[in-house]
């Protein structure tokens, strides 16, 4: 694709489509919908129990089970990292995913189809399944681009694989469909930028912004050229609602899954930004007023905030009322919340 060379759009703007988008301002009513539009860009589950964490900031009344709804799947999904999303989307997470080079794609569809053959309709830890087949377990996860593989990880113990009927869909439209998820959820975006959040070859990433060329609407932004869904201009367009009073996001939620240059439009701050994307396991993120304030861990019951500026009695007692409010089965109603200076 040439440069973008169009619409001009501020940070705010960008920021206030993020969050429209992303269920941020408002939450949504319970049910399957919600779950699936909380889930449009698959909810990052590395860390136990992020997914639950990010539906419950995206939907009302989420409960400690709500992440093994049945409208919803596990899986190692972009950069092989657990995933959890919608389970008529599984395609869009794994196929998308699966490599077009010959020994990359052999790789993948052989080891599924050995999963599956031994497996054989059981359900077993992938540690077992890995030395049944005489891999390393790690290497199963090259399955998973197949969609034909899926998990159950609950974060205290090992991954439970089992197989299911592989996706009617081509590889290269599960690939458009989510280049357009990542656009919707994450734009303004770049090729280069959807390649890296994919887990793709550069190539895959630039091969699918040229097929979606027609849809795309070239913008300028405070970071350089990018491109946003044409269907999206009117949301950036509009006048930003008001802002959530509190939000504490979880350790790679999708509003701040961000890499490179794209990180300066949520926290222009650099030293912020190593606190928020630390080398390590990253923190969550405190979000007041539309804007990330701060980073949270969670130890038990104690759940710590560094904020970056003075909070407002207000704002502190927000923050507390989510803190209290995490649907986490062995803490729930019980966090106590210590502020960092």
């Amino acid at each position: 694709m040439t440069s973008a060379r169009g619409l001009s759009l501020t940070r705010t703007q960008i920021l206030a489509h993020r969050r429209q988008v992303g269920l941020l301002d408002e939450r949504a009513s319970r049910g399957a919908a919600s779950l699936r539009r909380a889930a449009w860009a698959g909810l990052q589950d590395s860390m136990p129990r992020a997914a639950l964490l990010s539906i419950h900031a995206r939907m009302r009344g989420t409960e400690p089970s709500t992440w093994e709804d049945r409208s919803l799947v596990q899986l190692w999904g972009p950069r092989f990292s657990a995933y959890v999303v919608p389970a008529r989307d599984l395609a869009v997470f794994s196929l998308a995913r699966l490599p077009e080079d010959a020994v990359g794609r052999a790789r993948a569809v052989g080891l599924a189809a050995r999963v599956h053959a031994f497996l054989a309709g059981r359900r077993m830890s992938y540690g077992e399944a890995g030395r049944g087949l005489g891999v390393h377990p790690n290497a199963l996860r090259y399955a998973a681009a197949t969609g034909t593989v899926v998990i159950r990880w609950d974060g205290a113990r090992q991954s439970t694989v089992w197989t299911v009927p592989a996706p009617r869909i081509d590889a290269r439209d599960a690939r458009l469909e989510l280049a357009r998820r990542y656009l919707h959820v994450f734009g303004p975006g770049t090729p280069s930028a959807f390649a890296d959040w994919a887990g793709i070859a550069a190539a895959l990433g630039r091969g699918a912004f040229d097929a979606l060329a027609r849809s795309l609407t070239a913008v300028r932004t405070p970071v350089g050229d990018a491109w946003i869904l044409a269907s999206d201009e009117e949301s950036f367009r509009a006048r930003p609602r008001p802002a959530v009073a509190a939000r504490l996001l979880p350790s790679g939620d999708a509003y701040f899954l961000l890499q490179g240059r794209d990180r300066e439009i949520l926290v222009p701050d650099a030293r912020r930004r190593s606190e928020l994307w630390t080398p390590r396991v990253w923190p969550g993120a405190v979000i007041v007023g539309g804007e990330v304030v701060g980073t949270w861990r969670r130890a038990g019951v104690e759940l710590s905030i560094q904020p970056w500026r003075r909070f407002s009695h207000g704002e502190r007692d927000a923050v507390a009322a989510e803190a209290e409010s995490l649907p986490l089965p062995d803490v729930q109603g019980l966090i106590r919340v210590r502020w960092g200076e």
